[in-house]
């Protein structure tokens, strides 16, 4: 279909594009079509509304320009590259590239006008070829149109086809891609299964849902098990979290049928959707390591005090002449009981869902890199949120599933909130590891059980919280009046209550110091009543 579409615009005269893009093809009337420009790319945009675009995305689309760059520059792969410690060579504005000559092929599997394909096209350094696809003629059209436009008609195919059988064709046909971007209207399950296969070993997989609704909502429990395989953390304020992990979950048990391992690279809550950039590779020994990385969670109805239950444990023995051996294991549960031992409230199960680090420290150190030295704020209009969330991420505890706003917990306890610093400290002081999120302000990770967590907001309040004040039915009081009980029930090597002090540590200086940068966490609002467009019309 593309190729039609290119001989019926040459066949109406359609001149070569100059190199810089600079040049109009003579049929074309520009004043028919709204100029968009994003990055380095100008998009001929119908004026009737028959192509998706939002300019909100902008941020997704800066941000995947720049994981683009930061994975090349790790796992890029020539033959004759062997992995993150390759050599570099320093390029004419003083930037960092690897030697090698082009080489990656993406596919950006639903396209629309070709923004997305065309910027990657001019601004990634090794691409051979960017396929970009839509089932909708007038889609295919715009991209061709859009090609030509912008001169990178060589290196962006416009392609009409099913993204489905377009991924399961070329995987046939052993043309795999190095880079596979998934970003659909709604859901991404229907195109996991292909993409996984296509999608070249030590490749990218980046992948977008847009479904909070269902994902991290509370209404649709039963719909979000049908796409993900798991359920969220249904009236849970760690629910866009959750949604992070439902996707990454079915997209590596997704891989492991095929042998295939998902490591996350850089997983983002963003605005009304998901982003997540995960390298795919063939590992039939990290596939083992899946049941041990799933979990499901136990969240209280009233107090919402998590608790999880990885589904496999691993350990580890010296064998003989020095030789580990590894065995594989159900785990033992439940880690509670069927009441919540704090407030007595019912438990709700959410997932099962991946349980291991959300990202990777060496990719993300990358991106600040590139994002910092070799991308400027005229071109990556949105480079700041992307310093501030990857900053961010990049500072999250990788072993603490989900967060926890002292708001919410004070709210319980119907006390004063207090400073996130205080917070900190208190838990620091008791041996506890803090840090920010990048999923919602005002909140905390930490390493910290949830006893540590309720005895440490008790406190702080100048002296103490008087419970006979709260009414007996609140949870609130329940776990007040029965600190005792569950204090005394923790763990022999859990924390020592006397070592509380909320004087200025280690932890509460690192949010201090995150807090004083003033990153930027969301980008301003575009337009009036922004957020996910409807679906355009087709006809």
């Amino acid at each position: 279909m593309w190729k039609s579409v290119l001989q019926k615009l040459i066949g109406r005269g359609v001149p070569e594009a100059a190199a810089s893009g600079s040049a109009t093809p003579e049929y074309l009337n520009v004043e028919d079509f709204n100029v968009v420009e994003e990055g380095k790319a100008q998009i001929l945009f119908p004026k009737r509304e028959t192509v998706f675009y939002n300019p909100v995305q902008q941020f997704n689309r800066d941000l995947s320009v720049t994981c683009i760059k930061a994975w090349d520059n790790l796992y890029g792969f020539p033959q004759h590259r062997q992995g993150p410690s390759r050599k570099r060579r320093k390029t004419a504005d003083g930037s960092t590239r690897a030697t090698g000559e082009r080489y990656m092929r993406i596919l950006e599997a639903l396209s629309a006008t070709g923004l997305r394909a065309i910027r990657y096209a001019n601004e990634l350094p090794h691409i051979q070829k960017v396929v970009a696809n839509d089932l909708l003629p007038a889609a295919v059209e715009s991209i061709a149109r859009n090609a030509r436009y912008n001169g990178t008609q060589q290196l962006v195919q416009a392609n009409e086809d099913d993204a489905n059988v377009l991924m399961h064709r070329e995987t046939a046909q052993g043309r795999k891609f190095h880079v596979v971007d998934l970003d659909p209207y709604g859901t991404v399950t229907p195109f996991v299964d292909a993409a996984v296969q296509s999608v070249e070993d030590g490749g990218l997989m980046l992948v977008t849902c847009t479904d909070l609704s269902v994902l991290a909502g509370n209404g649709y429990p039963e719909k979000c098990f049908a796409l993900y395989g798991g359920v969220n953390m249904v009236s849970h304020e760690a629910t866009h979290e959750s949604a992070l992990r439902l996707v990454v979950q079915l997209l590596a048990a997704t891989a492991a049928k095929y042998k295939k391992n998902v490591e996350p690279l850089l997983c983002l809550s963003i605005d009304f959707y998901v982003r997540v950039f995960v390298r795919v590779t063939t590992s039939p020994l990290a596939v083992k390591n899946l049941q041990s990385n799933t979990m499901v969670t136990y969240h209280c109805s009233q107090c919402g005090s998590v608790h999880n239950q990885f589904l496999g444990r691993i350990s580890e023995r010296e064998g003989k002449k020095g030789k580990t051996i590894v065995k594989y294991s159900v785990a033992q549960g439940p880690p509670v009981d069927r009441r919540c031992q704090f407030c007595g409230g019912a438990f709700h199960l959410a997932g099962p869902m991946y349980g291991g680090p959300l990202h990777n420290r060496e990719f993300i150190e990358e991106v600040l890199r590139i994002n910092s030295e070799e991308h400027t704020d005229s071109t990556y209009k949105t480079r700041k949120r992307i310093e501030g969330m990857a900053t961010l991420a990049l500072n999250e505890l990788p072993q603490a599933p989900f967060y926890f706003s002292p708001n919410m917990v004070s709210s319980v306890l119907k006390l004063q909130v207090p400073p996130l610093k205080t917070v900190a400290a208190g838990l620091g002081s008791l041996g506890y590891n803090c840090s920010l999120t990048h999923a919602q302000p005002s909140s905390l990770k930490t390493d910290a059980p949830w006893e540590a967590i309720w005895y440490t907001l008790s406190k702080c309040a100048p002296e103490g919280r008087d419970f006979t004040k709260l009414n007996e039915r609140t949870p609130g009081y329940k776990i007040l009046s029965r600190i005792d009980q569950w204090m005394a029930a923790r763990p022999e090597d859990s924390f020592d209550p006397e070592q509380l002090s909320f004087e200025p540590n280690e932890q509460s200086g690192k949010i201090e110091s995150l807090r004083k940068l003033k990153i930027v966490r969301y980008q301003e609002n575009p337009t009036k009543n922004w957020g996910p467009k409807a679906r355009p019309q087709s006809s």
